[in-house]
């Protein structure tokens, strides 16, 4: 298997694995509150990451740090809260869509701050994606009117932590290794989850319910597989890609996320996924250069 198939199966893989973390999220949040889903992802994540590969923190040198740091508050920290509320308020497959404006974000970002340059085809690409994501959007707003939209602003807050977090990592951190990556990203949060999952009440709660039990135990799946080991791959993908290729993994998260969200109920149209197509088609144009 050759680079670019390597490449590709990353890629897909990661969208399957996040395209179920939406219907996960809201599974947890049944027992429990969207700030502490947040808080608890991301220390779940840190220890799972600690155990596994903890010998691995002596190879992050001191001004990697810092680094690591913008890119877990930009990356992880923000973004976990901000999505446990959207996905209490809008359907998982919604918020997945509104997820993919993470690549045009990524763009604009990377010529801006970081001097990264994209080609006409692949702005294109953006272009098509963001157009048929739009459409998706209002698609499902026409389908869910009773819906609270304003926590989609939160959603497009994190899409923009994202392509931040895509474009350091690809900038200044690419000598180190994605394991490593991944296990500074969520070391340096451990503390700050944990300040903030105390002042939620969780350890007030009766633990032998079964409501907060399930809910855990969904979240404990989401925060090791979803999480903790997606994030090392995703830090992988960024480094043998590019920020855009591997942010536009969120033109198939979607997809995923509407199949599971029909499982589980909600409704799919032929119209949304026409759009998929698109997004698809979408994704080609940003990831061919010729």
């Amino acid at each position: 298997m050759n680079q670019r198939q390597i490449k590709w199966l990353v890629l897909v893989s990661l969208a399957i694995v996040w395209g179920s973390s939406f219907i996960l999220m809201k599974f947890a949040l049944e027992g429990l509150t969207p700030i502490q889903v947040g808080a608890l992802r991301m220390i779940i994540s840190g220890l799972f990451l600690l155990i596994i590969v903890g010998y691995r923190l002596g190879r992050i040198e001191k001004r990697h740090w810092k680094y690591l740091f913008y890119n877990a508050l930009a990356g992880t920290f923000f973004p976990a809260f901000f999505f446990s509320y959207a996905v209490q308020h809008i359907d998982g497959g919604v918020v997945a869509i509104l997820n993919s404006l993470t690549p045009l974000n990524t763009l604009w970002i990377g010529a801006v701050f970081f001097g990264f340059v994209f080609s006409r085809k692949q702005i294109i690409g953006i272009g098509l994606g963001l157009l048929a994501t739009i459409l998706l959007i209002l698609r499902s707003a026409d389908l869910n009117p009773s819906q609270n939209y304003w926590f989609a602003v939160l959603v497009l807050i994190a899409t923009i932590g994202y392509a931040i977090n895509v474009n350091i990592l690809k900038k200044y951190l690419s000598d180190l290794d994605s394991i490593s990556i991944s296990l500074g990203n969520y070391v340096v949060l451990l503390i700050p989850a944990s300040i903030v999952l105390l002042f939620t009440g969780f350890f007030q709660q009766d633990f032998t319910s079964e409501p907060i039990l399930t809910a855990i135990g969904y979240l404990s799946i989401l925060s090791i597989l979803g999480t903790a080991l997606a994030s090392i791959f995703f830090a992988q993908l960024v480094k043998m890609s590019t920020p855009v290729f591997a942010s536009s993994v969120t033109y198939l998260i979607p997809i995923v996320a509407i199949i599971w969200g029909n499982i589980y109920g909600e409704k799919i149209y032929i119209s949304q996924i026409i759009m998929g197509i698109v997004i698809l088609m979408a994704v080609y144009l940003v990831n061919n250069k010729k």
